[in-house]
């Protein structure tokens, strides 16, 4: 079967990619149609929903509907599609000059009560060559505000390099697993408001952060993927080696 090589679109303004470059990153608003949104978020329900549960997401039976969803992208066709969404695509293009894939995925339900992570930078985690990660953090809430736990950022912390991390100091509001970027005031950091669509691109060296869900019945699901320019390889993670192209 022929197929024809599609040229990624450009969605991002001259405008828009300095002020990513300037601050390490940026908010494109309706990125994603409300429709999709809610069909994936109820396929993802009916995956961990149904009675035999696929190994790549079973979990303890408490967990179900708590516990992150790793890598969807690897087995799931839909997931793979949103992984794959034209807009994302073509940002990640423009911001990187060449085209993106996708190295880890995670479906993140984020029920009320839940902590945050603490202040972090993603290269800590998953160390790339060259540096060109960039996550794209989708809303699939109709709000993701202060009250139900969305991102901080800290503006212009990716032009910092690579800072120390160490253990999480406030197990009341952050995950005990995960650490703490260490050296710097994170006190600093900014809400980022979204709404349900709205995707948040940022630098693998922003240092950012999620608050406690703190409402009483909103939950804050998103679906982050991040991406590698195509030239770019994984460092030591065998687990996230395969790249997954965007076209």
């Amino acid at each position: 079967m022929n197929t024809t090589f599609t040229p990624p679109l450009t969605p991002l303004t001259h405008e828009q990619i300095e002020f990513f470059k300037e601050n390490g990153y940026f908010l494109f608003k309706k990125g994603m149609s409300d429709d999709i949104i809610d069909a994936f978020n109820g396929h993802i329900y009916d995956i961990r929903h149904q009675d035999n549960v696929p190994d790549w997401a079973a979990c303890e039976e408490s967990q179900k509907f708590s516990r992150r969803l790793f890598n969807p992208h690897k087995h799931d066709s839909f997931s793979r599609q949103l992984m794959k969404n034209k807009i994302v695509r073509g940002a990640l293009a423009q911001l990187m000059g060449k085209e993106a894939v996708c190295v880890q995925s995670m479906y993140f339900y984020k029920e009320p009560g839940s902590p945050g992570q603490a202040s972090h930078q993603d290269y800590y985690y998953i160390k790339n060559d060259p540096m060109t990660m960039i996550a794209a953090w989708t809303a699939m809430e109709e709000v993701v505000d202060v009250e139900n736990g969305c991102l901080w950022v800290m503006p212009g912390t990716h032009k910092l390099g690579l800072l120390p991390h160490g253990a999480v100091k406030n197990l009341e509001e952050h995950e005990s697993w995960t650490e703490e970027t260490e050296g710097i005031d994170t006190s600093k950091q900014i809400p980022v408001i979204m709404e349900k669509g709205d995707i948040l691109f940022f630098s693998e060296l922003l240092i950012h952060s999620s608050t406690k869900n703190r409402s009483k019945d909103r939950w804050r699901r998103s679906y982050v993927c991040h991406y590698i320019r195509e030239d770019s390889n994984i460092l030591f993670r065998e687990d996230l080696r395969t790249k997954y192209p965007l076209y």
